[in-house]
């Protein structure tokens, strides 16, 4: 049993530590919605990584960055509201996917594991491409932490500091957007966003400060991870949403801390 539920739980854990941090960027900044987005519209690269017979995950990645990029570039140049644009973009990219798709003679991939993910299948070379994935995405997140803290708490002041913050919110949002390319197969695109923020709205319960919540946030998505492969394992339940089921649990029971005065 330990040698069939290695890869999965390692695989888990790497999710797991990056999305800790990143979760507590999109819940100081209100981001959630724009991981939907993302987790939507990245269906748009599934099915052109279908049509032009390509590696799906890196389909995904490039669909994600690019939708990353635009929403940014929209934001500078549109007098449209962000959660506008959001829905306009996620929708729209949802939309032209599935048409995409219906063009697609011979699918050979079971799209049901994309939307809901499938942990339990993870192999060697999965693990490899996250790994990767999420080590590029933590030395990121160390190297620019300070930065994207000082945007995070008051853009106009972080461009007093001399920060460009159009840059950083643009490298924030690729990090998001990779981490959703990279787990999306594995988690699933309804629910990878929930997997980023439960965590780091329990952890917020606890911190005392943002290094705190960060570490917080990423050992509760490991002890989800860990709780939702065993419920997978002995109920035979999908391993993906059994995960956020327990980081929900875990919530819950956070909700009987009582909160500092």
């Amino acid at each position: 049993m330990f040698e069939f539920l290695a890869i999965p739980l390692i695989a888990g854990v790497l999710i797991a530590a990056s999305v800790g941090p990143l979760g507590s960027f999109v819940v100081w900044r209100r981001m959630a919605y724009f991981g939907d987005t993302l987790a939507h519209a990245s269906l748009f690269g599934l099915a052109l990584g279908f049509m032009l017979q390509v590696n799906l995950t890196l389909a995904l990645i490039a669909s994600c960055l690019v939708i990353a990029t635009l929403l940014v570039a929209l934001q500078r140049n549109s007098k449209v509201s962000t959660d506008t644009l959001l829905g306009i973009i996620a929708h729209t990219s949802l939309s032209l996917g599935l048409v995409a798709i219906s063009f697609v003679d011979d699918l050979r991939v079971d799209l049901m594991s994309y939307l809901f993910g499938d942990l339990l299948s993870v192999n060697t070379a999965d693990l490899a491409l996250i790994a990767s994935g999420c080590a590029a995405v933590l030395v990121a997140l160390y190297k620019l932490w300070t930065p994207l803290l000082a945007i995070t708490v008051s853009e106009d002041m972080a461009r007093v500091d001399g920060y460009n913050v159009d840059r950083l919110k643009l490298i924030l949002m690729l990090l998001i957007g990779l981490v959703i390319a990279i787990a999306m197969k594995f988690v699933g695109a309804l629910i990878i966003t929930s997997l980023m923020i439960i965590p780091a709205a329990t952890a917020r319960r606890f911190a005392k400060n943002p290094e705190q919540m960060a570490f917080i946030a990423s050992a509760i998505g490991v002890l989800a991870v860990f709780g939702g492969i065993g419920m997978s394992w002995f109920e035979d339940t999908p391993a993906g949403p059994s995960v956020v089921v327990v980081a929900g649990a875990l919530f819950l029971l956070s909700l009987s801390k009582k909160q500092d005065a």
